[in-house]
């Protein structure tokens, strides 16, 4: 009964991103759970859902360009992506979106000099359209220098229009 219980008022952290910006290594550390990751992109094909204790954390496919992958197959993994959210949006208690911030300023200067809205924004956008809570995961911090970390991070919140949470804090 209580096992039952538990199960209904379970809730769903989603983790989701381009490919290989790590999610499945986060997911790997946040639920102790081995799940294949590798260097090339695709190796998440479809979402990949765990339980630990109430909660379930669920590994999405990566979007976005991935070389030798046809655009039939990015299309089917959008619609995998945009479905489940859609379908599972109330049972969502978290959305973590992960960047790579070493390459997340160029690749949206690239999509926004051609007019588009690129598809973190995007996704970031329709995330929060459907009245999820999104946490931005900055990973691959390694590859910036520290003298830019600060300015890496600013600029990124301001792409996704948030405002960066350190400077919502009173000095004290």
């Amino acid at each position: 009964m209580l096992a039952t219980f538990i199960g209904l008022m379970a809730k769903e952290i989603v983790l989701i991103g381009r490919s290989n910006v790590g999610k499945s290594t986060l997911f790997k550390a946040l639920t102790g759970k081995k799940v294949r990751v590798g260097r090339r992109p695709g190796i998440t094909r479809y979402h990949f859902k765990v339980q630990v204790g109430s909660v379930f954390y669920v590994d999405m496919p990566g979007y976005g360009f991935m070389l030798h992958v046809s655009k039939a197959d990015l299309d089917r993994t959008k619609n995998i992506i945009v479905d489940y959210f859609e379908e599972n949006a109330s049972e969502i208690l978290l959305a973590i979106q992960v960047i790579d911030v070493a390459s997340f300023l160029d690749i949206a200067d690239r999509w926004e000099g051609r007019g588009e809205v690129p598809l973190e924004i995007e996704l970031y956008e329709f995330l929060s359209d459907l009245g999820l809570d999104v946490v931005v995961a900055a990973n691959k911090m390694d590859r910036i220098a520290k003298k830019d970390e600060d300015w890496v991070l600013d600029a990124i919140a301001e792409r996704l229009g948030m405002l960066p949470p350190w400077r919502q804090w009173s000095e004290r």
